[in-house]
């Protein structure tokens, strides 16, 4: 929202939420730019009333809306763009990813038929990864080898509680993320990995990067099988994972608390109370001012596109990072910062109409430099490195 009420056009942002909050955030900009509207997400209604006021909907609910507010928004014929996954990467069962993929290839017809974008996973991670992942790869003629990473981490100052780790997103969308399947490719051929086993000993690597301030503990996590379809590599590329980074420990933590039931999903009776292990573990650590951001916290976001393969006959390596810290003059976290200010951009893009396409997009479709000069802007800024492929 900051980013596109304080531009130069003559935007007005309508902040809805169902938090009275949202009145005093809206209150910090000219009222002749942005408005507050008090809104429950759950009441569909309501919301496709407000959104067919929209030019473009910006959607920063918890996952679970995702899907439900892009079907909304398709059916309104209003461009919507969001930093979440329109499908839940925790599902297993057949029949509902079966009846996922209809109702997103229902999404797709009714957005082109309308003429209006839907663009998901435009967030940091996914989706800056997933921009920077395709400028990586289109700088080679044949891809061998592709790692992605990303982290959200505090800064060293602020690593000063029992798990050094602090939530700046959702933390029922970090307990579900350490629960959920992550499928790679090994030696060319499709590996899953399930969701007990993440945190296993010998699952993690380590990457070393001087910004950082501590080498962290990479561990598969997300769908690279998926993205390879998307990215055009599945048939080539023989060594292909997404990976999330933690500091030291964290994953000898988490495969304990794992193996131990805490992130199940399936309810247990507490005093004649069913509570699900993973929301009590979810609510438990949120509860505790230890492990939330406070004003003087530093925090760090990081992307890695990591592509090893050939160009003009050559072994190559092409490494491009992205490590971003919080701005202490605006107040705004790293996460705010990455996951926000690439929102906006988006919104951008689609009220331009710069995409040039209608229907279901995905951030690899979306150009590099229609993304990361705007964000340089803001200083958020991309290094790259060409290296021997040993």
């Amino acid at each position: 929202m900051h980013d596109l009420a304080t531009g130069d056009d003559a935007l007005h942002i309508v902040a809805a939420d169902a938090d009275r909050s949202v009145e005093a955030t809206a209150g910090g900009y000219p009222g002749s730019r942005v408005t507050a509207r008090l809104l429950d997400a759950g009441d569909e209604r309501a919301v496709a009333a407000l959104i067919r006021e929209a030019d473009v909907v910006v959607e920063a609910l918890p996952g679970p809306f995702a899907l439900p507010m892009a079907r909304l928004a398709a059916n309104c014929g209003v461009s919507l763009v969001s930093s979440m996954y329109l499908r839940d990467p925790q599902e297993l069962d057949p029949r509902k990813i079966a009846a996922t993929e209809q109702v997103i290839g229902e999404l797709d017809r009714t957005a082109k038929e309308r003429g209006i974008c839907i663009l998901p996973e435009f967030g940091l991670d996914p989706g800056l990864d997933l921009v920077l992942g395709a400028q990586a790869l289109a700088e080679l003629d044949e891809v061998e080898e592709f790692r992605a990473y990303g982290a959200g981490l505090p800064g060293p100052q602020a690593r000063d509680n029992p798990l050094a780790y602090k939530f700046s997103w959702s933390p029922i969308g970090v307990m579900r993320s350490y629960r959920r399947p992550a499928r790679v490719i090994t030696r060319g051929a499709p590996v899953t990995i399930d969701a007990t086993s993440l945190f296993e000993p010998g699952r993690h690597h380590i990457v070393d990067l001087p910004a950082i301030g501590a080498p962290l503990e990479c561990y598969p996590n997300g769908d690279a099988v998926h993205y390879a379809e998307l990215f055009g590599v599945r048939g080539t590329v023989r060594e292909m994972a997404r990976y999330t980074g933690r500091l030291p420990g964290h994953s000898a933590f988490w495969y304990v608390m794992v193996k131990s039931g805490f992130l199940d999903r399936a309810p247990v009776a507490v005093n004649g109370t069913s509570v699900t292990p993973i929301e009590f573990t979810s609510a438990l650590l949120a509860s505790q001012a230890q492990f939330r951001y406070g004003a003087a916290d530093d925090d760090l976001s990081w992307i890695r596109a990591d592509v090893r393969g050939r160009r003009g006959g050559a072994s190559v390596r092409v490494v491009h990072d992205l490590v971003d810290r919080r701005d202490f003059t605006t107040g705004f976290t790293s996460m705010q910062r990455t996951v926000g200010f690439t929102l906006a951009r988006g919104a951008r893009l689609l009220l331009d109409g710069a995409l040039g396409r209608s229907g279901l997009l995905s951030p690899i479709e979306v150009p590099y430099q229609l993304v990361f000069p705007a964000l340089e802007r803001h200083g958020i800024r991309v290094t790259r490195q060409e290296l021997p492929n040993a």
